[in-house]
């Protein structure tokens, strides 16, 4: 028998992902998108390719060149078939590799050479989450027709939709991407602390204090437990509030970077909690799989992602459940939005750590964001019998042969494409164009933030979430002073961007590409079926035909804001999160798919 110095070497099992084709197919894809994404944001042109149909070809100013098969689409939106990429070298053929495409077009990305290898590491790190999806998972997008939320939420793909490194997670390790990232599916267990009342906040919302926040999200011997470790270490349990944190947050920032705190029990480690816990899309949020009825938790989470650390500041977070209460209160009370079904699942309480040296410094810092967290109503403690939650980021989802969830969804209902889709434009499109019009109220609604609400299978209603950090209420509504960073004083023209931006060419132009591709709906088909659903909602609301006209969502052209621009120019901090819209990168206008027949642009 041999010893065990000379059993023959095996892989590693936390690296069985990265191997030659399941990179090659995420390299292939993600350079799919480098070349779609780029081009809409106008930063590439290709050129057709001589006596070829359909066949693109983009050559750099490094000598090399790509030849792909793609569609136009309306918004200037392109599919890139992945498979037919050709990358050629002073015309020699070479490997398809989304890095080298970065280094290749990195002349007319203008990222400061100073970043580039950050950029290029969180290009890296989404290859190798892809690698891992394309390894790992195994549900079908007929699967997911009848999965409920925890299961759709692993089982993306994609991420967001139109950032290329979407997937950067800078700082976690192998084991980590195992145990933290969403598409891992794996139970969490949060890490809970108690901090000194005196040196934190607890805000909450209407309806609640702070001993029903505990009775609903903890267990009585669980808390009575805690309250003795406390005495035990000759602490008074009343001094002291209860904090979640992500584990990881815990064992490389907290347990570390405020150690001094720590030591003096300013922050005194209470152990994990009982529930099991599954991260959502947004990576720091989670929802309860334990107890569905308790309350998702978002946690701070100092990892470098999509162009931001994501921590959570303590101040930021003090207002939160006073916003969403205000916010709550305008959507709850109108009469439109309730028979849309549209509401938002309100942030009922936020804690955050004022303690330590960091928060008393002038300057603001990442430091000052890693120990706070809030707690967001469950959409699963929302739903109705026979209703079945899924993220909207699902509805851009395609499996490993292919197939849309979305097809899928609508070969399932029973209905025709057409019906289907303007059943969801009707949940979707309308509400968000009526707080616009009525409330002067702007959410940020891409796929990962709304919540969907299916009824055999089909879209009935949505829940809005992250209303805390994202809201806007534009000049027009007065609110209270304790809430007024949600104001924000910019003209109708970018206002309609909530609209134009955020959903049209952020969510809806990959569902209109999807839904032509797929051959469910043409693009004009789809677009005709969104702009009736506006058209629908101004014939409804003859009060609102001045600020309807003042946003005009069915005008011509509109500004064309550049995400993947914004991420290029600083890779660390994408936006001033305090001033969101002088932060933005256009480029010139779009076509609007809205608009009415004979006003259209083209």
């Amino acid at each position: 028998m041999p010893s065990s110095d000379t059993l023959a070497p095996s892989v590693d099992p936390s690296v069985t992902h990265l191997e030659p084709v399941a990179m090659e197919q995420a390299h292939r894809h993600l350079v799919a998108k480098i070349l779609a994404e780029l081009t809409h944001e106008r930063l590439l042109a290709p050129r057709p390719a001589p006596g070829q149909v359909d066949t693109w070809l983009v050559t750099t100013e490094r000598g090399s060149e790509y030849r792909f098969r793609g569609r136009v689409h309306r918004l200037e939106h392109w599919t890139v078939d992945p498979a037919s990429i050709v990358r050629t070298i002073d015309g020699a053929e070479s490997a398809v590799d989304a890095l080298d495409a970065v280094v290749d077009l990195a002349d007319v990305l203008g990222i400061p050479d100073a970043l580039l290898p950050v950029y290029l590491e969180e290009v890296a790190s989404t290859l190798q989450a892809a690698a891992w999806k394309r390894t790992h998972h195994r549900l079908t997008s007929a699967d997911l027709v009848h999965a409920d939320l925890p299961t759709i939420e692993a089982a993306m793909t994609e991420g967001h939709p139109a950032f290329i490194a979407n997937n950067g997670r800078i700082g976690f390790s192998l084991d980590d991407f195992a145990a933290y990232a969403p598409e891992a599916g794996a139970p969490v267990r949060l890490q809970w602390t108690a901090v000194r009342r005196r040196l934190a906040h607890l805000s909450v919302g209407e309806g609640w204090d702070e001993a029903s926040l505990w009775a609903h999200e903890l267990d009585d011997d669980l808390v009575a437990g805690w309250r003795e470790l406390l005495r035990g270490l000759g602490e008074d349990p009343d001094d002291y509030l209860f904090a979640p944190a992500h584990p990881w947050q815990w064992q490389h920032k907290l347990a570390i970077t405020f150690a001094p705190d720590v030591a003096r029990r300013d922050i005194v480690p209470l152990g994990p909690g009982r529930d099991d816990h599954r991260a959502q899309q947004s990576i720091r949020t989670f929802l309860n799989a334990s107890d569905p009825a308790r309350h998702y938790v978002k946690t701070a989470l100092s990892i470098q992602n999509m162009g931001f650390l994501r921590g959570l500041s303590p101040h930021y977070m003090r207002p939160t459940p006073a916003i969403n209460d205000w916010v709550a209160g305008r959507v709850r009370t109108d009469p439109e939005l309730r028979e849309c079904g549209f509401d938002v699942l309100r942030e009922v309480a936020a804690i955050g750590y004022t303690g330590g040296a960091y928060q008393r410094l002038p300057q603001p810092s990442a430091h000052q964001k890693m120990f706070a967290a809030l707690w967001r109503e469950s959409a699963t403690s929302r739903l109705r019998d026979g209703e079945r939650a899924a993220t909207m980021a699902s509805l851009l989802h395609r499996d490993a042969d292919g197939v849309s969830l979305v097809s899928q969804l609508v070969a399932a209902s029973g209905l025709s494409a057409g019906d289907w889709l303007a059943r969801y434009l009707r949940a979707y499109l309308r509400p968000l164009v009526h707080c616009l019009a009525q409330h002067r109220l702007a959410f940020m609604p891409h796929g990962e933030n709304l919540i969907l609400v299916l009824r055999d299978h089909v879209p009935e209603r949505v829940l809005m979430k992250d209303v805390g950090e994202e809201v806007a209420v534009f000049a027009g509504v007065e609110v209270p002073d304790d809430i007024a960073r949600i104001k924000v004083d910019v003209e109708p023209d970018l206002q309609v961007l909530s609209i134009l931006t955020d959903a049209v060419d952020g969510f809806l132009r990959f569902l209109a590409a999807i839904c032509a591709d797929d051959g469910l709906l043409s693009d004009d088909e789809f677009w005709s079926l969104a702009r009736e659903v506006v058209q629908q909602h101004a014939a409804d609301h003859p009060e609102l035909a001045d600020r309807l006209a003042e946003l005009d969502v069915l005008r011509p052209r509109f500004a064309h804001s550049c995400l993947n621009r914004l991420q290029l120019r600083n890779t660390l901090q994408m936006v001033d999160l305090a001033d969101q819209a002088s932060s933005l990168i256009m480029a010139g206008e779009l076509a609007n798919p809205l608009a009415v027949a004979g006003s259209r642009a083209t």
